[in-house]
């Protein structure tokens, strides 16, 4: 399996693994939970996606994103789920959005996007070690 963004290029079960890197260089990646607070369709991004909000704690706050998960998730069913993102990335101007964290998730084999979710409960903000 593949981590994926979700708004990035596809990745499924075959293909190779990236490149090996430093353990450091993992370490300057801050991923941390969240929980979508809103959920908005995105009709003039280039491919389906959402406009979340989301709420990642004190230590991190309200940021918005896009995220292509339409393929799996209803904007109804969005609000109150759990995500993990990329939080320390520059902001990414993508059409009239400002995507200021970068949602993960796994490519299925059709290519739609999965949320990688932690199977317990943490509080929002706790960051992946």
């Amino acid at each position: 399996m593949t981590l994926r963004s979700t708004h990035a290029f596809h990745a499924g079960p075959r293909r190779p693994s990236a490149p090996a890197i430093a353990f450091d260089d993992f370490l300057k990646v801050d991923i941390r939970i969240g929980t979508i607070q809103s959920a908005e369709a995105f009709p003039e991004a280039r491919k389906p996606a959402y406009k979340l909000t989301i709420d990642f704690g004190a230590g991190v706050g309200i940021k918005k994103s896009s995220a292509q998960i339409t393929a799996h998730y209803a904007l109804q069913d969005l609000p109150g789920k759990r995500v993990m993102a990329v939080v320390n990335f520059p902001p990414r101007q993508i059409g009239p959005v400002k995507s200021e964290v970068l949602v993960l998730g796994f490519a299925d084999a059709e290519g739609g996007i999965v949320l990688g979710v932690p199977d317990g409960e943490v509080p929002n903000g706790t960051r992946l070690t």
